[in-house]
């Protein structure tokens, strides 16, 4: 967690990163929040309902853009902090590695993840969190989900660009797949 307001300024104004955004694929992170158990399996599935992308008010994880000079680790904490509140506790080990790497196109043919906004490349990851989570800043709620529900037909309907995918992929690499 910080302790201070974000001040870094190494990121580019909106005509700047419109521009960039057409010629070359952006790096993002991926986090799905999720509570465990004592035995550390996995309990529930945690869904941010905002306004994707698409414009489509949907169930997302947590998302966002890596700065440049900022880790990885440093990236997750920040997007963490600002989905899910400074209450959060996400635990997230020094030197983390995804779970898979996720390519978002315009089109979504492609891959089936959709941003129409660009291309980007994610690295995704599960992240325990132990805290006080609630919708911060562009969330409308903040829903916890059992991997079942979390998997179920009537919330596949409920996600867009692909993210239903993505929980599934999630879910299946902690051994946690309905």
């Amino acid at each position: 967690m910080t302790d201070s307001i974000d001040t870094r300024t190494n990121w580019l104004d909106t005509e700047t990163l419109n521009a960039v955004r057409g010629q070359v694929p952006l790096v993002y992170v991926d986090a799905v929040p999720v509570r465990v158990n004592d035995m550390g399996e996995v309990t529930h599935v945690g869904m941010l309902l905002r306004q994707a992308p698409d414009g489509s008010i949907s169930r997302t994880v947590v998302s966002g853009r890596v700065l440049l000079g900022e880790r990885i680790r440093e990236a997750l904490l920040r997007h963490l902090e600002k989905d899910l509140g400074s209450l959060a506790l996400p635990r997230i080990p020094l030197e983390p590695a995804p779970f898979t790497v996720v390519e978002y196109f315009p089109d979504p043919s492609i891959t089936g993840f959709h941003d129409p906004r660009h291309h980007a490349v994610s690295l995704a990851f599960v992240v325990p969190v132990s805290g006080d989570c609630h919708p911060t800043q562009q969330a409308l709620d903040l829903g916890w989900f059992t991997p079942e529900q979390a998997t179920s037909e009537q919330m596949r309907k409920e996600m867009t660009s692909g993210h239903d995918r993505l929980i599934r992929l999630a879910l299946a690499s902690v051994g946690r797949l309905p």
